[in-house]
């Protein structure tokens, strides 16, 4: 996909982010991981509707933190061009995302470019409901992220609805795709898409892209009906 004019006030390499109004998130299926069920360093191709590739996604994590945390680990995550330049920055720093503990909820930085922040995506308190909150470099609320009270998949597509702040208004989702009962059992390399309004701020663009990759590894919690493992990577 060639890359149009850079619009004012946008971030260097996110000029992809403001022609487009879905992303799709394919993970790739490690091997190694698979037969061994060793966790390696997460990567990931994202596409536009036409599945060409815009982005690819690559974790940077230490063996010792991936297997011993899982889910909840820390990790950068680096978004690289296809010419290889690093265009967007991700960053979650170590925390539980149990609503037995909501003064230690998971949050991610989204940084584009790297170094400078654009948003932020916080998780949300609340007893059956994945929630989050989507805010701007200034940590203003700017969107809700809201999950269905089971988060469960069989056959079906999981849907985290995105909604203004009032929760009144739906402007988008990201969806957990099925892939098939082999692939959803024997791996856990899976397959998103991101749907928002073309006219969106193209940071909240990037900044959702983010939350996509939050909600995805946000860990297993009692509160959240058992989140199963095909969610949880």
């Amino acid at each position: 996909m060639p890359a149009p004019p850079p619009p004012l006030d946008c971030p260097p390499g996110l000029e992809y982010l403001t022609q487009i109004d879905q992303i799709l998130v394919h993970q790739q299926v490690e091997l190694l991981e698979v037969l061994t069920g060793f966790e390696t360093n997460n990567k990931y191709e994202i596409k536009n509707s036409l599945g060409q590739r815009v982005y690819f996604a690559v974790e940077e994590n230490d063996c010792c933190t991936r297997n011993c945390f899982g889910p909840s680990r820390p990790f950068t995550l680096r978004i690289l061009d296809n010419l290889g330049r690093e265009v967007i920055t991700l960053q979650r720093p170590l925390a539980c995302g149990s609503c037995c503990c909501p003064c230690c909820l998971q949050e991610i930085e989204v940084q584009a470019p790297p170094g400078i922040p654009i948003g932020y995506v916080a998780q949300n308190w609340h007893p059956c409901l994945p929630k989050f909150t989507i805010q701007n470099e200034k940590r203003e609320d700017v969107l809700k992220v809201v999950g269905p009270c089971v988060v469960c998949s069989c056959c079906s597509d999981i849907d985290f609805e995105i909604k203004s702040l009032d929760e009144e208004s739906l402007v988008g989702k990201i969806s957990k795709h099925w892939t098939g009962f082999l692939r959803e059992a024997f791996t856990d390399a899976d397959n998103f898409g991101i749907q928002f309004p073309l006219d969106l701020d193209v940071k909240i663009k990037a900044v959702m892209l983010g939350a996509c990759f939050l909600i995805v590894s946000v860990p297993t919690d009692p509160g959240y009906r058992g989140l199963p493992r095909i969610l949880l990577k």
